[in-house]
């Protein structure tokens, strides 16, 4: 369906955080958006406020009448949504349009200009600073996340007048092949989902088709060094970036007393004094990409410095909870071996002379079984490892597999435990930490406001 043929979008599983920020874009557009949702919630009581229909039953006669017309009316469902759902069904059966989240974001890089930001890692970080920067800019832009930007508390940007939009390219399900990027970073290709893929072969494949996707006269903008070889059609202009070499890249790093400035080095034009907002190491390689796919676009040098200085972050992406002289404490998504590499590599760089402490839930049964070592080396540049239990999300659990592997390969050395996830709060509460980092993408998250607490409550 074209997007300038849809005059109501009705979506089956309103209230996840992504589905939401499409069904804002369509409220911002003017459109009926309506839904249906299993419960009430904060977040869909606050889309009713904007202007969405919700309704909470399975029930075909609550479908608006303007959401009942195939020809222009888009559906657009979660598959977390059984397929025998009546709505589903009704629609189905009605020969309506029928799309994923992932299908809906590929449509918008039809209508309008895609900035993608694909890879194994480093991918929130990077799309939410270039949404950032261009959204500071006089350019302005449209932006799909894949996390909480600190900046605006909220994980959309909208525009009515910019043809731009950063879109997180999901790599999960091959949900990417949806997308038709204008330009796209490539930060990693590091194999992952192996319990989708099967082989790494299979996952860089993945990859290297999504780079036949990138339109002519567009660009791609590649980290240094990766395994993956693109094949891009002709009329792409393929560049290079990383933090010490590439056609971009940074000079004069300075590292100090928490903060980090340096010289971006571009075949565009060349900006000195560039001062990241949210001053963590890996962020240097991140704003570099960031600030590539905003300069090919047209930001000029003073949008960049001010749009890197003014960054506060994603939330859970190296998100600092407490900062003081006396005590560190953070949060962080990381969950494959070398994002845990990147971020302990980080955050000892930071913390030159302190007891770094980590808590890690692994995440999913087949990635530890695939990655335990990987995970030990990357968790021993830390002074202090907490294991918890396996997070299994949509796994059934693997007979032989537990933390206790990734516990038994931690280098000597490194103080290390193992934990319920039940009784960290305990521990948290009978322990004094200098430098505490909660790792993983799991549900001990949930548990950070109150880690916070305890450690403030201490002084």
């Amino acid at each position: 369906m074209d997007i300038k043929d849809i005059k109501a979008v009705y979506f089956v599983g309103a209230g996840g955080i992504g589905m939401s920020a499409i069904a804002r874009y369509f409220i911002r557009k003017g459109l009926v958006v309506a839904g249906y949702d299993k419960t009430p919630s904060d977040l869909t009581r606050q889309l009713e406020k904007e202007g969405m229909l919700i309704h909470y039953e399975e029930n075909t006669d609550e479908i608006p009448q303007a959401c009942r017309n195939a020809q222009s009316c888009l559906v657009v469902y979660t598959p977390a949504i059984p397929q025998e759902h009546k709505e589903l069904q009704y629609f189905r059966k009605g020969g309506f349009t029928i799309e994923k989240r992932a299908q809906v974001l590929g449509t918008l890089t039809r209508a309008h200009k895609g900035l993608c930001f694909a890879g194994t890692h480093g991918k929130t970080t990077t799309s939410t600073m270039c949404a950032h920067i261009m959204h500071q800019s006089h350019l302005d832009c449209n932006a799909f996340l894949g996390g909480i930007s600190k900046n605006y508390g909220t994980n959309y940007i909208l525009s009515d007048e910019s043809d731009y939009v950063v879109i997180e390219a999901d790599e999960f399900d091959r949900s990417f092949h949806w997308l038709r990027p204008w330009m796209s970073v490539i930060t990693s290709t590091d194999p992952d989902h192996l319990d989708i893929y099967g082989t790494k072969e299979a996952y860089l494949e993945s990859f290297r088709h999504y780079t036949t996707l990138i339109q002519p006269g567009g660009a791609l903008i590649i980290h240094t060094g990766l395994e993956m070889k693109p094949d891009v059609q002709p009329g792409v202009k393929t560049y290079t970036y990383s933090r010490d070499e590439g056609d971009f890249h940074a000079e004069n790093i300075v590292i100090d007393n928490g903060e980090i400035t340096f010289d971006f080095v571009s075949p565009i034009e060349a900006v000195k004094g560039i001062q990241v907002g949210q001053p963590v190491p890996i962020n240097i390689e991140n704003s570099v990409a960031a600030m590539a796919m905003a300069q090919l676009n047209g930001c000029t040098a003073e949008e960049l410095k001010y749009g890197m200085k003014t960054f506060h972050g994603a939330q859970r992406r190296f998100d600092f909870k407490i900062k003081t002289d006396k005590l560190v404490f953070l949060s962080d998504y990381a969950h494959h071996p070398k994002e845990i590499y990147q971020s302990a590599k980080s955050i000892r760089e930071l913390y030159k002379n302190r007891k770094i402490t980590a808590i890690f839930q692994p995440h999913l049964y087949t990635r530890t079984r695939d990655f335990y070592k990987d995970f030990a080396d990357a968790l021993s540049q830390l002074d202090e490892v907490i294991l918890c239990d396996i997070y299994p999300a949509r796994e059934q659990p693997i007979p032989g597999v537990t933390s206790q592997l990734i516990y038994d390969n931690l280098k000597p050395g490194v103080e290390k435990s193992m934990i319920h996830k039940e009784d960290v709060l305990e521990l948290v509460k009978q322990r004094n930490f200098d430098v505490l980092i909660v790792l993983g993408a799991g549900d001990l998250d949930n548990y950070v406001p109150q880690i916070a607490k305890i450690l403030e409550s201490k002084g």
